[in-house]
């Protein structure tokens, strides 16, 4: 699933050079693949609550390794890709926003959002759920009102603080600020998606959840048309192909209330059913590129595409060789990076 998604974000960001080729209806369904993003979000509240629930919290330790652990997974290789982008200079001339860019703080000022590697604010969104995903199960286990309740309280104090900042000096970096930016681009804003990926997690570890999982009938085909339906509901909400559906109130509660409902019970089809989808997503092809999709995603765009088209660029929009490059890296560089990080972590005592 990791594939689909990193594939659907692709097009999304590619889909400029066929806006006048396809029909209006087949161009809005494209341009709000950008729901990639939401797929990686639900299946990332999904494992960590289902792998970890909330054991980190059991010492100060546990939760030290299980931090390192997550820093280990995204920011060696989104360092690495970052120096080589601040080292050649041809591409990022005039930039000096060194510590915001390292520390993906970046993400949180809206003049700075489509910097460097423009599509790690993602990476952002996902480490501060990473900070606060042992907790919010530990809430989501006592009463899932008390993790909405928290979830709701951090909106409205982000949200606070930037409008709190426009008043005071006009927040002219955009820090949590415009509303706009801040419920589409920072974990405060987007915090439910991960919320029922670790709804599913919590019903499959109760006994109760799993009786009223088990109920539902075809979940993958159910689940795949849900999403089919919400994506062209928020379609619907676009006035031509140069905007967004969740720019419109009504296609972002879509967006963030209805359409991680349908992710998560695909997820569970996935996981339950015998199907032809959850076949061919287990192959060994798939699972490579859903191993390699992490690499795809920080190359698809910005530096490493950018330069690689300086090179060569066909037709395909270097598809097939963004993906090349994308097993390679994670076969020589990620997985072993990962794993030699993993190693030095297992020893603290």
């Amino acid at each position: 699933m990791r594939a689909i998604a990193a594939i659907m974000v692709f097009v999304y960001h590619n889909r400029k050079y066929w806006r006048y080729d396809l029909p209006f209806p087949i161009m809005r369904f494209i341009s709000e693949w950008h729901i990639g993003v939401t797929v990686f979000f639900v299946l990332s509240g999904f494992l960590l609550a289902y792998r970890y629930e909330d054991s980190p919290l059991d010492s100060k330790k546990s939760y030290l390794k299980y931090i390192l652990l997550r820093i280990a997974r995204i920011f060696p290789l989104y360092w690495i890709l970052l120096s080589f982008y601040f080292l050649d200079t041809h591409y990022s001339k005039d930039v000096d926003t060194y510590f915001l860019q390292y520390s993906l703080l970046y993400s949180l000022f809206d003049k700075y959002s489509i910097s460097g590697i423009v599509q790690a604010w993602s990476l952002s969104v996902e480490f501060f759920f990473y900070l606060l995903a042992p907790f919010l199960f530990l809430l989501l286990k006592k009463n899932w009102t008390y993790c909405i309740s928290f979830l709701l309280g951090l909106f409205l104090i982000s949200y606070s603080i930037g409008y709190g900042l426009h008043e005071y000096n006009g927040n002219p970096k955009g820090f949590l600020y415009p509303l706009k930016f801040m419920v589409g681009n920072t974990f405060f804003g987007r915090s439910m998606e991960f919320f029922f990926g670790m709804l599913l997690a919590y019903f499959m570890k109760q006994t109760k959840g799993t009786e009223l999982l088990t109920k539902l009938k075809n979940p993958t085909f159910y689940g795949g048309i849900l999403i089919i339906i919400f994506t062209v509901s928020i379609a619907f909400f676009a006035r031509n192909n140069f905007v967004h559906g969740v720019e419109r109130w009504e296609g972002r509660i879509i967006h963030e209330f209805f359409l991680p409902v349908a992710i998560a019970l695909f997820f569970w089809g996935l996981i339950s059913e015998k199907t032809w989808a959850s076949k061919i997503l287990s192959t060994k092809f798939f699972v490579l590129l859903g191993n390699a999709s992490f690499v795809f995603y920080l190359i698809h765009l910005s530096y490493f595409n950018m330069k690689l088209k300086s090179y060569f660029y066909l037709p395909d929009r270097n598809f097939v060789a963004l993906w090349i490059c994308s097993i390679i890296i994670y076969l020589l560089i990620e997985k072993p990076l990962y794993q030699w990080c993993r190693n030095l972590i297992s020893k603290i005592k």
